[in-house]
């Protein structure tokens, strides 16, 4: 098993701390559907590469019992009739923050997104998408995991963003 570039949850455990009290937040007080979070935090991580994401925000989608054409279509998910217009808005703006660089977030995204959130609903997904960035940023610049470095998920770290070391997604 390989070691992270840097034990960042040791060094740096008060930033990692208020990360992982916004994902708290965001998990129970920012009224949005637990299997919604799920997919937008698995599709951002996909976005990125994340594979250590890519691996938890499944199993937490499939504790949720969501199906496995659910889960895996997340990639694709515009090809697919499986999602709610809501959860649809959802992917769609999750991707638009994500490529913040090709621009800025396209009005028609945005309007989508308006027609089926509330004011703070959109700033609680638009936080979602933020943090899942956040989160896969630090695991695959500061960590050791699969996808970094050409490990292999037989090299997974323990002191991952997810663990209780680091302050966790999942949090």
């Amino acid at each position: 098993m390989s070691n992270p570039r840097l034990k960042y949850g040791q060094l740096a455990p008060e930033g990692l701390a208020k990360m992982t009290a916004l994902e708290h937040y965001l998990n129970t007080g920012a009224a949005l559907e637990a299997s919604l979070l799920g997919f937008v935090r698995l599709k951002v991580s996909l976005m990125n590469g994340c594979e250590y994401c890519i691996h938890l925000h499944t199993a937490e989608l499939k504790k949720l019992n969501e199906t496995g054409e659910r889960i895996a279509g997340v990639a694709d998910w515009r090809g697919l009739d499986v999602y709610t217009k809501r959860e649809r808005a959802a992917l769609a703006w999750a991707e638009a923050v994500t490529n913040i660089q090709d621009g800025h977030a396209p009005d028609p995204i945005y309007d989508e997104v308006r027609a089926h959130f509330s004011d703070v609903e959109t700033v609680n997904l638009t936080l979602v998408v933020s943090t899942i960035n956040a989160w896969n940023r630090i695991a695959i610049s500061l960590g050791a995991f699969p996808g970094h470095a050409g490990q292999d998920d037989s090299e997974r770290s323990e002191s991952s963003h997810g663990s209780g070391e680091a302050g966790g997604v999942g949090a």
